[in-house]
């Protein structure tokens, strides 16, 4: 990622302390969740609300759950991550793919092919976080809701140095930073589980513009 792209952020903001490759660090399946009951529970109860039914979902840095409401059915649910078994194994994903996005931030996906978009505990990792969610903004349709969601866990030599160096407030809004540069409007933050008893969740979410 270009420093020019976010000039206010150090120039080593987006280096990682494992350079390896992601998807050989990715290699092994994981099929654990990656935030505990009570925060899962905080974030389907969001999607619930926020994602229209019947829509055309993408599950970007997906795993072998997506945390979708039991009793809501989509049109599609299409699926990105760096693990085939953990997205073969995940029963509410239509069609998936693997692409390392630190490598090719580009999606093979139309414009305009989505209703809504979701990212669960992935964006610390993104080191052209960007050009991900420019990616993003294009492939969902006009006034679609783009949800980023993350906890205070995170395989911590993957996750960026500015991801590293924040706190939480500071984490929501260096996603929001991303999301306003990517285009996105309407953006706002919200705090689903507070991390009193349990892991700490927050969603940032951000809209496509419309015509």
């Amino acid at each position: 990622m270009s420093p020019a792209l976010f000039p206010e952020l150090p120039p080593d903001a987006f280096a990682k302390q494992d350079t390896g490759n992601d998807l050989d660090f990715y290699a092994p399946p994981r099929l654990v969740t990656h935030i505990d009951e009570g925060a899962v529970a905080a974030l389907t109860q969001l999607y619930r609300k926020q994602l229209p039914a019947g829509g055309r979902l993408l599950d970007l840095m997906s795993s072998w759950v997506s945390h979708l409401p039991d009793n809501r059915e989509y049109a599609e649910v299409v699926g990105h991550g760096m693990n085939a078994v953990e997205l073969e194994a995940n029963p509410r994903l239509t069609r998936w793919f693997v692409q390392n996005l630190n490598q090719d931030p580009v999606l093979p996906l139309g414009d305009q092919a989505f209703d809504a978009a979701m990212a669960c505990v992935g964006v610390q990792y993104l080191q052209q976080p960007l050009a991900v969610f420019a990616e993003v903004q294009r492939v969902l349709a006009p006034g679609a809701p783009f949800i980023v969601s993350f906890s205070n866990r995170c395989f911590p030599t993957k996750a960026v140095a500015i991801w590293r160096a924040l706190d939480t407030g500071g984490q929501a809004a260096l996603v929001q930073l991303y999301l306003e540069r990517a285009g996105f409007v309407n953006i706002r933050v919200n705090l689903l589980a507070d991390g009193v008893g349990g892991d700490p969740l927050v969603a940032v979410i951000g809209l496509t513009p419309q015509p």
